[in-house]
């Protein structure tokens, strides 16, 4: 029982850090309906699905570094990093809501949003730019 309300505090607390940073701005540009569908989302999630974010995120991260070393975005590992990235992606997303055309307007926006290029710079370098034009070309299929 402990750990159950542990992993929900976790997750009430991942929710309302995100809010404070991120939510006048994600609200304004995706909508209170969106944001809110996506809060439900992680705090409905369980616990296996919880370790699965984190290991996409692991994962994501190890391949789009492989593949900016090849440096291909249309390279197999920068097309699995893609998969997996929409797999991450549909984690929070309100079941039926992602599109192609959405992935790629945010991969525009980790390339524009310095917070966003940065995180994926310490990836490796000019990761943001690399997973732009991957998911580019994951999303043209």
């Amino acid at each position: 029982m402990e750990n159950k309300k542990n992993f929900k505090n976790l997750k009430t607390k991942l929710i309302n850090e995100n809010e404070a940073a991120y939510g006048k701005e994600i609200r304004e540009k995706y909508g209170d309906e969106a944001i809110s569908s996506s809060n439900a989302k992680i705090m409905n999630m369980s616990e296996p699905e919880y370790a699965r974010i984190e290991q996409l995120n692991t994962e994501i991260s190890e391949k789009l570094k492989a593949a900016a070393e090849i440096n291909d975005p249309a390279c197999e590992l920068a097309q699995e990093a893609c998969a997996l990235h929409k797999e991450w992606l549909c984690m929070f997303w309100k079941d039926g809501t992602y599109s192609k055309e959405v992935h790629k307007s945010l991969a525009e926006i980790y390339v524009a949003d310095e917070r966003f290029k940065a995180y994926y710079d310490k990836i490796a370098d000019g990761a943001a730019v690399f997973l732009r034009d991957a998911i580019k070309i994951y999303c043209a299929e």
